[in-house]
């Protein structure tokens, strides 16, 4: 198949891509300890994979407290923002784009993981929810754990977030990053407060849509403000409930936050959409009434097919399509694609999550 619009190049705000292929993050654990401080292996596997048009970093805490699993990567200390610089540096050489992704997890914690009691909009233990530490075990492999109850946050707690944001943006800049987006997905601490099953607050933060999407908006106002809304972009996930999420009016709250957005002129909203085999399909239909309400970029990922890909936008339901998986196993991926050749598979799930070697990280062979 030739593949017009995903080898179109794009402009994102006045950042010129190569083409529509867009790496997502995808957490790995390999950040040195102690300190979460990305290094030079995390460095080659994100240049490896400069041929995508634009790169969204792994998930990287804000802060302690916005840590949830081990060996995850920050962007709050001196350290961390030098060890950064690696990756940007690396990336950029090889003529590529990349965003770093801004993540507090909320109540998807335990102090297991950071010596903090988790915070969160209310004081709700997410059920059957694990998150992982390296205790030692065979093949060191990830231990899983269920996280603990949280404290409901006072007024001077999402203060505090809102700061750590901007900070984690301005951090980024000086690192090098083309740009950051806001984890407001997948469970995490913006999404507790969108959903009102996670968040169950009686003040302006709580309660009606217009008040559980005031924290998302704060804090894009806010780094936009920092940094500029052409490097500022938001992710989102109304189509996925695990981590004790399913909300019955998330699809609503999402749509009021997108107009909100939308006034801020951010960069781009990303959809995380659900990507096992019975996931609810995501319709023409919202995807229609997204795009009349978001008038800059939409992105896409959810284990789509380069096909499905091509016609998402080739119907002006988005502009980029997320990769993941395809580019864990395949740095090369979009010219695998041009090609139409083979692709390589996961060769060990036991080093998807941690490991001080780049076996199963960067020891993936490109085409030839």
């Amino acid at each position: 198949m030739n593949y017009q619009e995903l080898f179109q190049k794009y402009n994102l705000k006045g950042i010129e891509l190569q083409n529509r292929f867009l790496m997502a993050p995808m957490t790995r654990s390999r950040a040195t300890q102690p300190g979460d401080v990305p290094n030079v292996l995390m460095a080659e596997y994100y240049a490896q994979r400069s041929m995508a048009g634009i790169i969204i970093t792994e998930a990287t805490q804000i802060s302690m407290q916005g840590m949830g699993y081990a060996k995850t990567p920050g962007i709050y200390s001196q350290e961390q923002i030098e060890g950064w610089k690696l990756t940007t540096d690396a990336v950029h050489k090889k003529g590529g784009k990349i965003f770093l992704q801004l993540w507090h997890v909320g109540r998807v914690s335990s102090s297991k993981v950071n010596g903090l009691q988790p915070i969160a909009p209310s004081a709700l233990l997410a059920q059957n929810t694990n998150v992982y530490i390296f205790d030692g075990a065979p093949n060191g492999d990830a231990t899983f754990i269920p996280v603990e109850k949280p404290r409901e946050m006072t007024k001077i707690d999402i203060d505090n977030v809102i700061q750590e944001f901007v900070q984690g943006a301005k951090n980024a800049i000086e690192a090098g990053f083309d740009g950051v987006e806001i984890h407001g997905a997948n469970g995490y601490l913006i999404d507790q407060f969108l959903r009102s099953n996670s968040n169950k607050r009686t003040d302006k933060y709580g309660g009606s849509k217009e008040n559980r999407i005031r924290l998302l908006i704060e804090i894009s106002k806010a780094v936009v403000s920092a940094i500029g809304k052409e490097k500022t972009g938001v992710r989102l996930s109304p189509f996925i409930s695990f981590k004790d999420m399913n909300d019955p009016e998330i699809l609503e709250t999402i749509m009021l936050a997108s107009e909100e957005l939308n006034k801020l002129d951010i960069a781009y909203i990303h959809l995380c959409e659900a990507d096992w085999d019975d996931a609810p399909q995501i319709s023409n239909d919202f995807r229609k009434e997204l795009r009349a309400k978001f008038k800059n970029t939409i992105i896409a990922t959810g284990n789509k097919t380069p096909q499905e890909g091509e016609k998402l936008i080739e119907n002006n339901l988005v502009d980029l399509i997320g990769f993941g998986r395809k580019f864990l196993t395949n740095p090369d991926y979009p010219k695998r694609v041009k090609l139409d050749t083979s692709l390589n598979e996961i060769s060990d799930n036991h080093t998807l999550f941690g490991g001080g070697t780049g076996r199963g990280y960067t020891d993936y062979p490109f085409m030839g």
